[in-house]
C-alpha cells in the first residue's frame, strides 16, 4: 500500500515510473496510450490538441483536470475466456484482436469493480462454468459488466451468458454476495448471438432491484444495465456544470436535451428551465429518465425514444420554440439531418458536448456555415435566412475541455455556440 501510494505521488510530481511498473500488460491491452506520461504532461498533450484542432474558431479555455486521475471507471467490463494451461481466464481484448489479455487490476478501473470480476472467474471454475467460445457458439460466461455508484457505493453485477440458465444459481448468487456483500443487485444478461457486441436483449434479475442508484449534480439517477451513464463521475459534474453555466438559464426557456441517455444533463438543469424535452434511442435509457423525473419531483420535464434526428425534423415542422440545445452525441458526432433541423430550430444558445474532438471540429464548422455555404446558397455566412428556414447565424464562443479519461489519448470538449446576433 505504502509503495503504491509512493507511486502515485511521484506521478503527481511529474516522476512516473517505467510503463511495466504501473502495468504489466499495458503493451498488450493498448488502452491506456499515456500510461507512462506524467499526469500534467497528460493534460498539456490534450491540451495543446484540441487547440490545434479548434482554436480557429474561438477561445480555448485551460482543460479541467483531476485532483486524483486514478481507479475512476464507475463502469467496467470484463471478457472471460480458457487458456491451455491457466484454465479461466478474465480480462479485455488485446488492442485489434479478439485475443484475451488477462487482468486482475486497472489502474483506471474501480477497485472494488475489479475484486468482484476476479472473484467471479474462481467461482466460474470451482462451479464448473464453462466460458463462452465465439468460434464454436458452446460455452456459458461471456462477460461480466460492474456498474459502482459512487457517492451511494450501491454495485450492479451483470452476468452476459450464452443460454438464460446459471446452474446453481442460488449457491453462486449466495457465495458470490458472500465474497461481496457490497454487491446490491446481480443480473443475467442473455447474448448467445456471434456479435461484438456485449449485452444482448434479454435480462432477469436474480438478486435485488435490476438496477441502481447514483447522485450526480443533486439529483439522484436510477441506472440500469444497458443505461449510458458517465464512466467518470468527478469530472462529469464539473463537465455538467460547466454546460449549466454556458447555457445561461434564466428560467424562462424551453431546453432540449439531445442524445439524453437517462436524462442526466437535462434534469440537473430543469430547475433553471421552464421546460426540458429529452429525446434518446435507447429504450431502456428513456424508461430510466422518466423515473428518475419522478425520483427527483421534476415535472418540467418529458422524455422521448426517438432517432436524436428525425425527432429534431419532426419539432422543426411543428415551429416549436425551442431556447437553448444541449447535444452530447456518440464519437462519431451529430447528423446533418440533426444539424440542419438545429438550424431551421434556430435556437439562441447551443450547448455542445463532445467526446471526439475530430467530429467536433467537422459538426462547428457545419453549424457556424463553414462547410455549408457553397451548399446552402450562402455567400457571407452573415445570419441570412436563405429561403427554407434555415440560419446560418452561430459563432462559437468559447471552449472547454475536461479530462474524463486520464491515461488515454481520448478527451472531452465542451463549448457554445451563440446567434451571431446576441
Amino acid at each position: 500500500m505504502e509503495e503504491n501510494r509512493k507511486k502515485n505521488d511521484s506521478r503527481k510530481e511529474g516522476k512516473t515510473s517505467k510503463t511495466s511498473g504501473l502495468c504489466p500488460v499495458a503493451k498488450k491491452c493498448g488502452g491506456c496510450q499515456y500510461i507512462d506520461m506524467p499526469y500534467k504532461e497528460q493534460l498539456a498533450k490534450k491540451q495543446k490538441y484540441v487547440e490545434q484542432l479548434l482554436k480557429g474558431f474561438g477561445k480555448v479555455n485551460r482543460i479541467i483536470g483531476m485532483e486524483q486521475p486514478e481507479y475512476y471507471r464507475n463502469k467496467v467490463h470484463a471478457v472471460y475466456d480458457f487458456h491451455k494451461g491457466k484454465g479461466i481466464v478474465s480480462g479485455i481484448y488485446q488492442e485489434n484482436s479478439h485475443d484475451v489479455v488477462s487482468v486482475d487490476s486497472c489502474l483506471l478501473e474501480n477497485r472494488k469493480a475489479d475484486a468482484i470480476i476476479v472473484s467471479i472467474r474462481e467461482l466460474a471454475k470451482s462451479f464448473k462454468i464453462k466460458t463462452y467460445n465465439e468460434d464454436t457458439g458452446y460455452g456459458l460466461l461471456r462477460h461480466v459488466l460492474v456498474r459502482v455508484g459512487h457517492t451511494t457505493g450501491q454495485i450492479m453485477v451483470v452476468l452476459v451468458l450464452g443460454s438464460p440458465i446459471l446452474p446453481s444459481k442460488k449457491n453462486f448468487v449466495g457465495a458470490l454476495c458472500k465474497l461481496h456483500p457490497e454487491i446490491t443487485t446481480i443480473v443475467v444478461n442473455v447474448n448467445n448471438k456471434k456479435t461484438s457486441m456485449v449485452l444482448g436483449e434479454k435480462e432477469q434479475v436474480i438478486y435485488g432491484k435490476g438496477y441502481i442508484e447514483d447522485v450526480l449534480c443533486g439529483r439522484t439517477f436510477r441506472i440500469s444495465p444497458k443505461s449510458f451513464y458517465q464512466v467518470n463521475s468527478v469530472q462529469t459534474e464539473k463537465l455538467y456544470h460547466k454546460a449549466i453555466e454556458y447555457a445561461r438559464l434564466t428560467g424562462r426557456e424551453t431546453v432540449i436535451d439531445a442524445y439524453c441517455g437517462i436524462g442526466t444533463i437535462g434534469l440537473a438543469a430543469a430547475s433553471e428551465a421552464k421546460k426540458v424535452i429529452g429525446v434518446e434511442l435507447n429504450k431502456d435509457a428513456v424508461r430510466d429518465a422518466v423515473i428518475n423525473a419522478r425520483i427527483n419531483q421534476i415535472k418540467n420535464a418529458d422524455f422521448y425514444q426517438n432517432d436524436a434526428g428525425r425527432f429534431m425534423v419532426q419539432l422543426a415542422k411543428s415551429q416549436t420554440q425551442v431556447d437553448v440545445v444541449f447535444m452530447d452525441p456518440p464519437r462519431s458526432g451529430s447528423t446533418e439531418e440533426f444539424m440542419d433541423a438545429l438550424l431551421r430550430l434556430n435556437p439562441s444558445r447551443i450547448v455542445y458536448i463532445s467526446c471526439n474532438p475530430d467530429t467536433l471540429a467537422r459538426d462547428l464548422k457545419y453549424l457556424t456555415g463553414a462547410s455549408r455555404g457553397q451548399k446552402a446558397g450562402c455567400e457571407n455566412g452573415k445570419g441570412k435566412d436563405r429561403g427554407n428556414g434555415m440560419v446560418n447565424g452561430y459563432r462559437v464562443m468559447e471552449i472547454t475541455p475536461v479530462d474524463m479519461f486520464p491515461f488515454t489519448e481520448c478527451i472531452e470538449t465542451i463549448c457554445i455556440l451563440s446567434q451571431i446576433s446576441q
